[in-house]
């Protein structure tokens, strides 16, 4: 596998189970840049979440929030490849908020000026959430075991939403049900060809399926 060095702000974003983290893994590897990972397992409010969605939610969220700027502003200005967006914290707050709480998350989403975190690129990956749920209990973490179907139809729902309108940064779309950059050489250096080629707007990622490597 060929390293590939360009100095760039790469975002792999998606729903949870999408596989962004294992893949912003191979990136960070292959431009040779620092990694910012997204830490679940560090937010003390994340479990209850699962089980107490309306309890937890503006805990969860607000730690979340915090803590993904607080990584943004403490990395490289050389390049990065992230696992997550900060200013996408704001999809999943409309998810699970009330109208109070939302306005409360809203003005401390302004105050730390979220929006001004953009990425040189953001790879958004998309499956069906029935692909989503099996990944995640074939991973078998125990805070994520409680996932119902329908909240991850949900956040694929409002991923779509979000995306659709996005226009902040080059985007560029994967179908990962059909392709597996992770585990496929040949995805993955297809991927890495998109990523070096100069672009602006949209572009997507949606062959069929290599042969597994």
């Amino acid at each position: 596998m060929k390293t590939h060095k360009k100095s760039k702000t790469i975002v792999v974003e998606g729903p949870i189970g999408i596989g962004k983290s294992s893949l912003a893994d191979k990136l960070a590897t292959s431009f040779a840049c620092p990694l910012v990972k997204e830490k679940p397992s560090e937010n003390p409010f994340l479990e209850d979440f699962y089980t107490n969605n309306q309890r937890s939610a503006l805990p969860v969220q607000l730690h979340f929030l915090t803590e993904r700027v607080k990584q943004w502003h403490h990395s490289s200005t050389n390049g990065l490849v992230s696992d997550f967006m900060p200013a996408k914290d704001e999809l999943f707050a409309k998810l699970t908020l009330n109208e109070a709480e939302y306005a409360l998350y809203q003005n401390i989403y302004q105050l730390l000026n979220v929006n001004t975190l953009t990425p040189d690129l953001v790879i958004y990956l998309q499956a069906p959430a029935d692909t989503l749920q099996a990944r995640i209990k074939k991973r078998g973490l125990k805070h994520e075991q409680k996932i119902s179907l329908s909240y991850l139809q949900k956040v694929s729902d409002a991923y779509t939403a979000y995306f659709h309108h996005y226009t902040s940064s080059p985007l560029l779309i994967i179908n990962a049900s059909d392709i597996n950059p992770i585990t496929n050489d040949a995805d993955y250096e297809h991927l890495l060809t998109h990523i070096n080629a100069s672009h602006s707007g949209r572009r997507y990622i949606n062959p069929l399926p290599s042969p597994s490597v």
